[in-house]
């Protein structure tokens, strides 16, 4: 999700009630979720309201692209004319981060310093995806925390700058926002670097960290790609685990996911078991619901096993829209159910109600940039009072209420 300044976009007409508002995203998300995984040549019968709020659940999850590549229907011109927009800005976008890639490969590899491609831009390394077909909002890379303040002298050289910083990665952006920001995907917005020294995910709250298995020993200085495939997937399913448990998965994670798993040998699938991945369960789980079988049977069995019993009983009823963004109500504890033992839900439970310095630092920064928090008053009662709210009547998340707001909006 990119950042910006907080506007509030005037929806063009009324929103409906809630409730009518969560259904449909539900019913939307699941649909195209299918429809992206298994096309079928018969468009749906929606009302206006419902083709709105697909574009939506298209731009929250980042499957615009994607849809304009794979759909075998058209549906009404508006939502025709949206995605083939979306596709050429992704397309656009794809040119300018492959330039900026080409210019940070030369400065690190001219400082001595190695980098390591992550998530989409390794992706589109692999060939799995068309030029227009998956979105890339920044440029993820990794670097051993021995280059990290070397790297980030390195990225300011190119006219950025560091803008916060998270318990995963440093953000880098222009000195000089131009702040575009139209809905959903576009090409100018401000080009940002996730600046990572470690990938590991919260679960629910003790981090879980693979960079070990992530980042090559045997990187040289400039680019380099994952050590090997099994690193890649489980780099993406932890990435999927961790969106899983705070309600953010994307659609576009299990796409991927089901992709690189059809590119995985005998020996990826070993390695990655070797490694012991509590975590994956539930992300594989999910893939295969919409996707089909994304592990070898004897593979998924050894995951599944290595899962906890609460968490893989309570994943088997979860669909992608109970854990993505198209989930419209607030949570008091989500994620709970990923803690592997009472202590640790006790801890995530004083956690979510007492923020640390850093959550409080975050979520001051959410608030100046972010424009889907200036809805309602997010940003005004405490923690504690929005879990009191949350556990006594459904509020709904800002995000996915400013998506539907500004898919109303849009002029066509």
């Amino acid at each position: 999700m990119e950042d910006s300044q907080v506007t509030v976009v005037e929806a063009r007409k009324p929103l409906p009630p809630l409730t009518v508002v969560a259904a449909a995203l539900r019913a939307i998300t699941e649909h195209l979720a299918h429809a992206l995984a298994n096309p079928q040549a018969a468009a749906p019968e929606w009302s206006e309201f419902h083709w709105r709020t697909a574009r939506a659940v298209a731009a929250m999850h980042g499957i615009s692209g994607a849809l304009a590549w794979e759909l075998l229907w058209r549906g009404p011109e508006g939502w025709v004319e949206f995605l083939s927009q979306q596709r050429e800005h992704i397309a656009r976008r794809h040119v300018r981060i492959s330039e900026l890639l080409a210019t940070v490969g030369e400065r690190f590899q001219r400082q001595g310093v190695p980098v390591q491609l992550l998530k989409g831009a390794a992706l589109h390394l692999e060939g799995l995806y068309r030029q227009g077909e998956r979105p890339m909002a920044d440029l993820d890379l990794l670097t051993l925390p021995q280059h990290g303040v070397r790297a980030g002298e390195i990225l300011e050289t190119l006219g950025l700058r560091e803008s916060h910083r998270t318990f995963k990665h440093r953000v880098f952006e222009a000195r000089v926002p131009t702040r575009a920001h139209k809905f959903g995907e576009h090409a100018e917005n401000d080009m940002k670097v996730e600046l990572h020294e470690r990938i590991c995910e919260a679960l629910p709250y003790h981090l879980t960290d693979i960079s070990q298995q992530v980042f090559s020993p045997e990187a040289a200085p400039g680019l380099n790609a994952y050590p090997c495939r099994s690193a890649l997937m489980a780099h993406l399913l932890l990435h999927a685990a961790g969106g899983m448990a705070y309600r953010t998965l994307r659609l576009m994670q299990l796409h991927d996911i089901s992709l690189v798993a059809r590119r995985m040998a005998a020996s990826d699938w070993q390695q990655l078991l070797e490694w012991r991945p509590w975590w994956a369960w539930p992300p594989l789980m999910l893939t295969e619901r919409y996707y089909g079988a994304a592990a070898p049977e004897p593979v998924a069995a050894a995951v599944r096993a290595l899962c906890p019993a609460i968490l893989r009983r309570s994943c088997a009823r979860q669909l992608l829209s109970d854990v993505s963004l198209s989930r419209l109500w607030v949570e008091a504890f989500p994620g709970i159910e990923w803690a592997r033992s009472p202590r640790e839900a006790v801890m995530f439970i004083a956690h979510r109600i007492a923020w640390s310095a850093h959550v409080l630092s975050d979520r001051k920064h959410a608030l100046a940039t972010d424009p889907g928090l200036a809805y309602g008053d997010w940003g005004g009662p405490s923690q504690g009072r929005r879990i009191l709210r949350a556990l006594r009547a459904r509020t709904p998340r800002p995000w996915p209420l400013h998506n539907v707001r500004a898919a109303l909006a849009e002029p066509h």
